[in-house]
């Protein structure tokens, strides 16, 4: 089972909101995941982005792969380097 570190969209039409999770890679978008990281709000500024570090470096460590955007994230939060 290949899993993934990636986004699922939250919020109403226009303003989105996100949920940073693990989950299965055939697993829709928004549906099924496996645990939740913490959260990202792209509306404020700066876009807010809080995740549990623990939780990422224990995932990352069992051999998930972030998505592009959730990379992103995982760097601007310091959880990963570049």
């Amino acid at each position: 089972m290949a899993v993934k570190i990636r986004l699922t969209r939250l919020g109403d039409k226009k303003s989105p909101f996100y949920r940073v999770v693990v989950a299965d890679s055939r697993a829709p978008r928004d549906g099924k995941f496996i645990d939740i990281l913490g959260t990202y709000n792209p509306l404020t500024d700066p876009a807010e982005i809080k995740i549990n570090a623990d939780k990422a470096q224990k995932w990352l460590k069992n051999g998930a792969t972030p998505t592009d955007t959730a990379k992103q994230l995982l760097v601007k939060s310091g959880i990963i380097t570049k």
